[in-house]
């Protein structure tokens, strides 16, 4: 496995424990017992012994699997939840009639899951999941390479031997969530690579697919871009339909912090003339709204690092390393979960004599080693 920038695997697989500042939003540290999501969260979870408020790793998954996906920073449970839900969704309740036809129940395949093009590889873990549900006798996995991870074209990710019924009954389905959470990795990377070294960095939003958001935003992580809120509850964010509600920008936080005095706010604007009344009521983090970079460097200069700042809008990978060099914290880009492009990976399952041959050299590289 080749990767197309000097940084290791290792340094570019998320570390969920790590929390930038500010970081607002859900489980972005480790969701192990006792864990919780770090500072700014409102979720109520790791205020006690059970992390989650149950425990995470009681589920019906392998405990192995949900202890990796828990370290990871998904709960195991809502990982195991939307694994039934695309199963369930794809079966309708009645059976893949198409291999039920054609294969022997007692039929065993080998199958290599395979990256068709180069990217940054997010959701292994999650296919594993989908699949586990599916397989109901024999099921051995062989990990090649881990969330994060940069992978080149032709590159085996993952290797399944189960029943041959199960494994293409579930085939779509975990290739539905392992593409899309791959494709999000890989738009980050991008950004994230564009940014390097500028010290911003970028973040997603709250612009994800119903019933993903957890799942989307690890994927942002796994291309090293940092998570905004997770949910309404985690922070207050005054846009401008809240200062029209509200009756203008100061009278908008000020009605925040009167209500939620403990919650982390950012305001919106879109004007430099806005700027110092929100400053003036102590603003947490201000989203700087449509500024070219001209007027993001004033921004810069005006706040005075009174507090950090994030760029929203007229966002391209053309012109994100003007944009951070003019001083602002973070880029928020919604395209990441909203519009990223799948990555393609396809599952290919082996003769029965390529099988046996992989094997063969699969066991004789361990006996290298």
């Amino acid at each position: 496995m080749t990767s197309p920038t000097p940084e290791s695997p290792e340094e570019r697989r998320p570390q969920p424990v790590d929390v930038p500042l500010l970081q607002i939003g859900g489980p972005s540290a480790a969701a192990t017992v006792g864990g919780g999501c770090g500072d700014a969260c409102g979720c109520g979870a790791g205020h006690d012994d059970e992390g989650f408020g149950l425990d995470p790793l009681d589920c019906g998954l392998d405990p192995d699997l949900a202890e990796l996906l828990a370290d990871a920073g998904l709960d195991p449970v809502q990982v195991e939840d939307i694994a039934h839900v695309a199963i369930e969704e794809d079966l309708d309740h009645g059976v893949d009639v198409t291999t039920v036809a054609t294969i022997p129940e007692d039929a065993v395949a080998t199958g290599d899951f395979t990256a068709r093009e180069a990217g940054t590889v997010a959701g292994l873990r999650v296919a594993e999941a989908v699949l586990s549900v599916v397989c109901t006798d024999e099921f051995a996995v062989e990990r090649h390479v881990e969330d994060g991870d940069r992978v080149e074209a032709g590159a085996r990710l993952l290797t399944v031997t189960t029943r041959t019924r199960d494994l293409l009954t579930a085939e779509r389905s975990a290739l539905n969530l392992l593409c899309r959470l791959s494709g999000i990795a890989t738009a980050t990377s991008r950004w994230a690579d564009a940014l390097a070294g500028t010290g911003a960095e970028v973040r997603d939003t709250r612009k994800t697919t119903p019933g993903l958001r957890a799942l989307e935003k690890y994927a942002v992580r796994c291309g090293g871009g940092v998570n905004h809120r997770f949910s309404l509850s985690d922070a207050a964010l005054v846009k401008d339909n809240h200062v029209v509600a509200a009756g203008g920008v100061a009278e908008a936080f000020k009605a925040v912090r009167t209500e939620f005095p403990d919650v982390p706010i950012e305001v919106e604007v879109d004007r430099l003339d806005q700027l110092e009344p929100v400053l003036a009521e102590g603003a947490d983090l201000v989203l700087l709204d449509n500024f070219s970079p001209e007027e993001t460097a004033a921004a810069v200069r005006l706040v005075a690092g009174r507090a950090r700042l994030e760029s929203s809008g007229r966002l391209t990978l053309d012109n994100a390393a003007e944009y951070a060099a003019a001083g602002v914290d973070y880029l928020a880009v919604g395209s990441l979960t909203h519009s990223s492009p799948i990555l393609d990976i396809g599952l290919d399952l082996r003769e029965a004599a390529a099988a046996e041959t992989a094997d063969d050299s699969d066991a004789a590289e361990e006996a290298d080693a």
